[in-house]
């Protein structure tokens, strides 16, 4: 038999699910709680299943709400999609974004995806680089948009994560217990290097170079490959790897943000719209 389920049913249960409260769900969907109760009651009825545990402090997921839950979100989700872009006019005309190296496959390609589907005609130019060459090229008003770190004082723009640098030793070797300790560093001076270099001189750690790149994905290379332990962004810890804690005499090397720049003079709905895909991939990959 083919179940027939109603997305405002759904869409309820998702409040009920986030929330763990009839009255606050309620709130939330701007229903009465009785309304609430009687649309979960009629989704169970539909399923066949108890999908909530009710208790004195409110309610949790029974195992086959939990299995439901993911399913909901992506069809509540998708039907948002949906209906946006019916609604909106497909946008035209070239968009330039920066962006750090680290940040392409994971974010980037879910953020273009999503734009693609609504924004096909747009014209998107991306440019990798180092924090400190895309804001020069902002200012040049050779891009639109920039994604950067941000390690000194807030600058005030949007902050799309917090994402330290930290050090980072494959699972398969045992090179953080090395001494001179083998480190991967990048090959440019910069903030990262001097930092990373003042993180082990600041714990008393002696190291040799054993490899150097001028690339995120050089350095990773060298940490899964076994050669070296490495800084890297923790939000980009590869598989088969690991942050080096505190408890192992390293920690944290400093308390980067992710943030977000906009040209000023870069006015346009596609920008915009752009803007929204690029903050809704950061705010998925947190």
């Amino acid at each position: 038999m083919t179940l027939r389920l109603d997305s405002d049913l759904l869409r309820t249960f998702l409040a009920v699910a986030e929330s763990g409260n009839f009255t606050r769900a309620a709130e939330t969907v701007g229903r009465t709680q009785s309304a609430i109760s009687m649309q979960i009651k009629r989704l169970e009825e539909v399923v066949g299943e108890v999908l909530f545990e009710r208790g004195a402090r409110g309610v949790t997921l029974t195992q086959r709400g939990g299995d439901l839950v993911e399913n909901a979100r992506r069809i509540v989700m998708l039907l948002d999609e949906t209906a946006s872009s019916m609604r909106s006019a497909p946008l035209g005309g070239p968009v330039r974004i920066g962006l750090p190296e680290e940040y392409g496959q994971p974010v980037l390609s879910r953020a273009l995806g999503a734009f693609a589907k609504r924004h096909a005609q747009v014209e998107v130019t991306v440019r990798f680089g180092y924090s400190v060459s895309q804001l020069a090229a902002l200012a040049a008003g050779e891009l639109d948009l920039a994604v950067v770190f941000e390690w000194q004082a807030p600058s005030g723009v949007e902050v799309l994560m917090h994402d330290p640098t930290v050090w980072v030793t494959s699972n398969h070797h045992d090179l953080h217990q090395e001494r001179p300790l083998p480190v991967a560093i990048y090959t440019r001076e910069g903030w990262c290097r001097e930092l990373a270099l003042r993180s082990l001189d600041q714990r008393g750690i002696d190291y040799r170079f054993a490899y150097t790149s001028d690339t995120t994905n050089g350095l990773t290379l060298a940490v899964t490959a076994g050669l070296a332990v490495a800084p890297i962004a923790r939000s980009n810890i590869p598989a088969d790897c690991r942050e080096l804690a505190a408890a192992e005499g390293f920690g944290p090397i400093d308390t980067t943000r992710v943030v977000l720049h906009r040209n000023p003079r870069a006015v346009s709905e596609a920008v915009d719209a752009m803007a929204d895909a690029i903050r809704d991939a950061f705010h998925q990959r947190r």
